[in-house]
């Protein structure tokens, strides 16, 4: 049996990316403490943040759902993308102005002289986790609730069910599995992120990973990553068992609500709109009109460029061979899947193995390149999902044509597979490009002595007490976050039309 040419590069991928986890094993092996009362708290405030932030992306996302999928909106598509808008911010920047603009001292009391409470500890920090990751459950609540057909609702009512009744009885049963996998997303995004419990003073595990690498405490970083990994893929095993039923397509359902009922709706959730996506940038203007330009090095926005597309590119040449292995049998797509684990790893644990990697490599170690090593790894799964799926795409006739007419497996692949697979590619090395220019945690650990990054400027600045010299990169971080979460809803958009 002869085996596929891309067989070799993938089990290299693959096993690169088990390659963090062994080196947490080893270091861990020199801790002694397992669960101790320290532990112990930060396990109940972690578990406490994703129990939080979940009942609150649900409690905001699953109406928004509702209103998005079947609500007569004015200028509904312009709607959909501003309740989709949080996810083009990333959450420290949400936690950045968020802190700086409430409390004694903060901007509204500054300016308007009314005092108001303080953004931080498990209360601050659960708001913006859930002002920033609504979105995941509102998105995959739509899904399902577009794929229901009006008629089942239209007969409730004919039985006699109000609407209200309708939607609890009939609507919201069949769409549970859309609800628990975007819960699911938020669970997962809540217990990776860094950046938010650290600025609201939070000890998560994130948190106290970074303050116990900053000690010198390798070992018990590197246990309490082992910890948290052994959450997230719990939390990964149960979204790998979630499965949709599938609904016969229909009808879609239409409510038209009148003026007072869609005043309503936007007065109900302006409050969220405006804290999540108004406030950051009123802050971020206000300190830009304060300080100007010319407090910021633009260096650090080339850095950034620099890094993140170096970055780009490793992931698309690696994520190449990986997808044609994922579809050529049994073994690719295990190797495929082995290297979506990297994606699951949080960007702190992930940091925390590859600076003990790189010690004992000291021409690695501080480098730029550990860190585009740690970009790749973190970001493969985004490239090799994109360039996967244009290459499912892509006529097998033309391929056997070309191997019928003498062309060799090379020539195939340059002539033909890459050049009709290119937009999957360039698309796979866009979204590997801007989430490296958001990551923030991997970076702190592993960027080169002098190395700054948009995210890591904004870091040192919150630490320093300067707020006004955030206003540059936290502008250019939501440009570019917003132009990732068009590269996204283009994609939907695309694959609902191919099917």
């Amino acid at each position: 049996m002869r085996i596929p040419a891309s067989y070799p590069m993938a089990l290299l991928a693959a096993l690169i990316t088990l390659t963090p986890v062994f080196i947490l094993m080893v270091l861990a092996s020199d801790s002694s403490s397992v669960f101790d009362s320290h532990n112990l708290k930060i396990l109940g405030n972690t578990l406490s943040l994703m129990g939080l932030t979940v009942v609150g992306s649900i409690l905001i996302g699953v109406p928004l759902a509702f209103v998005s999928a079947y609500v007569h909106l004015p200028f509904k598509k312009l709607w959909l993308v501003v309740f989709a808008a949080p996810l083009a911010i990333p959450s420290y920047i949400g936690a950045f102005t968020l802190y700086a603009a409430f409390g004694p001292g903060g901007e509204i009391n500054t300016l308007t002289g009314i005092e108001t409470p303080s953004m931080y500890g498990l209360t601050g920090a659960a708001i913006v986790m859930t002002l920033y990751t609504f979105p995941f459950v509102m998105m995959t609540t739509r899904s399902s609730l577009l794929s229901l057909d009006a008629s089942m609702v239209n007969a409730a009512r004919t039985l006699g069910m109000s609407m209200t009744q309708s939607i609890f009885k009939v609507i919201l049963p069949r769409v549970v599995n859309g609800i628990a996998a975007g819960s699911l997303l938020v669970a997962l995004y809540t217990l990776s992120d860094f950046g938010t419990p650290a600025m609201m003073r939070l000890d998560t595990f994130t948190r106290v990973i970074y303050v116990e690498y900053n000690a010198f405490a390798l070992g018990r970083a590197a246990m309490l990553s082992l910890q948290l990994m052994v959450i997230v893929g719990f939390l990964l095993l149960v979204e790998s068992q979630i499965k949709t039923a599938p609904e016969r397509q229909g009808r879609p359902l239409i409510l038209f609500p009148s003026k007072l009922q869609l005043s309503a709706i936007f007065i109900t959730f302006a409050p969220v709109l405006l804290l999540a996506i108004g406030l950051p940038l009123a802050i971020f203007s206000l300190w830009l009109a304060r300080d100007g330009f010319s407090s910021f090095d633009f260096n650090i926005a080339w850095n950034s460029t620099y890094a993140s597309g170096i970055a780009a590119i490793v992931a698309v040449i690696v994520a190449i061979p990986v997808a044609h292995a994922a579809l050529s049998g049994k073994a690719g797509r295990i190797m495929e899947r082995v290297t979506y684990f990297g994606f699951g790893i949080p960007g702190i644990v992930m940091g925390t193995a590859l600076v003990y990697g790189g010690l004992q490599l000291p021409f690695l170690y501080q480098t730029l390149g550990l860190l585009i090593i740690a970009y790749m790894l973190r970001f493969l799964p985004l490239a090799v999902g994109s360039v996967r799926t244009s290459t499912e795409h892509l006529d097998p006739s033309l391929v056997k044509s070309a191997c019928v007419l003498g062309a060799s497996p090379r020539e195939v692949f340059t002539r033909i597979t890459l050049p009709l697979t290119m937009r999957g590619i360039i698309a796979g090395a866009a979204l590997v490009f801007l989430e490296s220019m958001r990551e923030l945690e991997a970076t702190l650990l592993l960027g080169p002595t002098g190395f700054e990054t948009l995210s890591t400027y904004l870091w040192r600045v919150y630490e320093a007490g300067y707020f006004g010299r955030a206003a540059i990169p936290g502008l250019l971080l939501v440009v570019i976050s917003a132009c990732g979460l068009a590269i996204m809803m283009s994609g939907e958009k695309r694959n609902q039309f191919e099917h």
